[in-house]
């Protein structure tokens, strides 16, 4: 079993930038793919970036491309989601997930979820 906690957070005008943390425990880390999602009020939770085990590939829903990047770091149990050119369109509760032995985008296929942390973005 694995242990997800969401950092980073916050308020941000449009067009600036924040920098998600996921930091796991619990069981090794590099058997799971990792995975961000997130959740506007009222709007079902989406897809936003997964990074396969050894971080080699990364895959971007198509509304963030350009702007936001996956990676991992195995040694510190960690991933990361760095969010630039930030748009309130992009305010929901960002969740980081844990796909056991996996690299996909479907949020069924995730074992672990983590509590979210509030990414808001004003205009």
């Amino acid at each position: 079993q694995v242990q997800l906690v969401e950092s980073g957070g916050g308020l941000v005008q449009a067009g600036g930038s924040l920098r998600l943390s996921c930091a796991a425990s619990g069981r090794t880390f590099n058997i799971y793919g990792m995975g961000w999602f997130r959740q506007a009020p009222g709007k079902e939770r989406e897809f936003v970036a997964a990074v396969s085990r050894s971080g080699g590939m990364v895959y971007n829903a198509d509304s963030v491309k350009g702007r936001f990047d996956i990676s991992r770091d195995n040694d510190k149990k960690a991933v990361y989601l760095q969010m630039n050119s930030l748009k309130p369109e992009d305010t929901a509760v960002y969740y980081c997930a844990a796909a056991e032995y996996s690299t996909t985008r479907n949020p069924h296929d995730f074992d672990y979820w983590g509590q979210g942390t509030q990414v808001t973005v004003s205009s």
